[in-house]
């Protein structure tokens, strides 16, 4: 029970958006892509030269919409209470209507709460290998695995909706990274079989901070969980609690261990994403697409336009269909709630002074993809190489290869080739061994360069 369509400015893949800041015909110079890099520089003989990206000027529109295709779900799993992944739709739970009044503390002693831990990708992976067996499903130009993830807050947030501000990949905050002014974030990627792998890199004194949050903020995390509780039953309709004392629209203690996820293909770009994601419930029929997807939010009562005009900008995200906001007292007691549709929320922001600009948000990560691959695929590094991401606010994104005591602090003692679980790279490449003929094997060892070492990283 964590966190996580475009509007016009989505598309199937015809590669326009239609709804976009178009700068139509002009008589002055075409603009020079802000979203852009030195390409030059990226040569064996400069691996210690600076890398840099043009940092996207929010103030002004992109250059061009980039296209991004409505996801489409491949398969869905369930987590257990005893964190077990199933190929079934055994945690998946339905949208009711909560009753207002709801006191969001009710259950708070009896919260289960699933520990933060590394960011691995490891069931993901397990759907993906499941999905590359199912018939009719094209999954062979994957650029992209990832979580979709959430934002490294909190599931209620007293700053209004911030936690609305949903990532693009594995908990960090591609897409939104333009309008980011506080929080960077860390992100381990693997490119193996043109494939690029991420995975959230926490540091041990992150992590102990997740696990050991304030009390306030754990109350007002808990606030969030316990509104998906009154929101969500095991079946369309409601069913009455039948334990002794529990509140009328009550739906069962909190455990957070149990997850329905759902995985999705979908294209930024030219760049093809399999993305996985729990979501928190579905509004009616499940039809086993993403279009009665409900994410389930909590916020302080709106108490002014300033208030609104950050939930407007942090609630575009491009997987769940609606979402449903519960707004509550300082004390935790629900007053309202609000439905809003996902495909709206780009136009209910648009022109507003200060508004988060999706066109901005797709645009840089279309071309912050774009770059990372060119910079992992464009060296004779071996597949199992680890690199490492880091975004800094206003400053931009630095790439490196980690040296081996990296690495050994990515494995964190597991069975590992870099973050890749054993089993997956012992697939990957069993299939790769398949594939490769003896005179494509020759071809290669004759076209292969040395290896070379790169010292240092590129930066953005």
């Amino acid at each position: 029970m964590s966190k996580r369509s475009l509007s016009s400015y989505t598309n199937d893949g015809d590669g326009h958006g239609t709804d976009a800041h178009s700068t139509g015909e002009s008589s002055q110079p075409p603009r020079r892509p802000r979203l852009d890099y030195d390409d030059s520089a990226i040569t064996p003989s400069s691996s210690t030269r600076a890398q840099t990206l043009t940092f996207p000027n929010i103030s002004k529109p992109a250059s061009k919409p980039t296209p991004f295709q409505q996801p489409t779900q491949i398969l869905s799993f369930s987590y257990t209470p005893s964190r077990t992944l199933e190929f079934s739709d055994s945690a998946l739970r339905y949208f009711v209507e909560p009753p207002l009044g709801a006191n969001l503390g009710y259950g708070y002693e009896q919260w289960i709460r699933k520990p933060d831990e590394r960011g691995r990708i490891d069931g993901l992976l397990q759907a993906f290998s499941k999905a590359k067996g199912l018939p009719g499903v094209a999954l062979h130009d994957v650029g992209v695995v990832a979580w979709r993830g959430v934002m490294t807050r909190y599931a209620d947030s007293s700053q209004v909706y911030d936690a609305l501000a949903d990532a693009l990949f594995d908990r960090v905050r591609i897409l939104t990274s333009p309008y980011e002014e506080r929080e960077g974030w860390d992100l381990n990627v693997m490119f193996v079989n043109g494939t690029m792998y991420f995975e959230e890199h926490l540091s041990e004194e992150r992590l102990k901070e997740k696990n050991e949050m304030e009390p306030r903020h754990r109350l007002q995390t808990y606030y969030g969980y316990a509104f998906e509780s009154y929101c969500t039953s095991e079946t369309p309709n409601r069913k009455a609690s039948t334990r002794p004392g529990d509140p009328i629209g009550w739906g069962g203690d909190v455990d957070t261990n149990v997850q329905w996820c759902s995985v999705v293909r979908t294209k930024l770009g030219n760049t093809r994403l399999l993305i996985g994601g729990e979501v928190d419930c579905v509004r009616g029929k499940h039809t086993h697409q993403t279009d009665t997807f409900v994410e389930l939010k909590t916020s302080l009562v709106i108490r002014g336009r300033h208030d609104e005009s950050k939930f407007e900008n942090h609630s575009f995200s491009e997987f769940p269909w609606e979402i449903v906001v519960g707004f509550r007292t300082p004390a935790g007691v629900v007053t309202t709630t609000q439905s809003f549709k996902t495909i709206e929320i780009p136009r209910l922001v648009r022109g507003k002074p200060g508004a988060w600009d999706p066109l901005i948000c797709l645009e840089w990560g279309n071309t912050f993809l774009t770059f990372l691959k060119d910079v992992v695929s464009r060296r004779a590094i071996p597949d199992a190489a680890v690199w490492r991401v880091k975004f800094r606010p206003r400053e931009g994104v630095s790439v490196e290869v980690l040296d081996a005591t990296g690495v050994e602090d990515v494995q964190g003692g597991e069975d590992r080739t870099g973050f890749l679980p054993t089993w997956y790279w012992d697939e990957l490449h069993a299939k790769r061994s398949v594939e490769e003929t003896p005179l494509a094997l020759d071809r290669e060892d004759k076209a292969t360069p040395p290896s070379m070492v790169v010292n240092a990283g590129w930066q953005i």
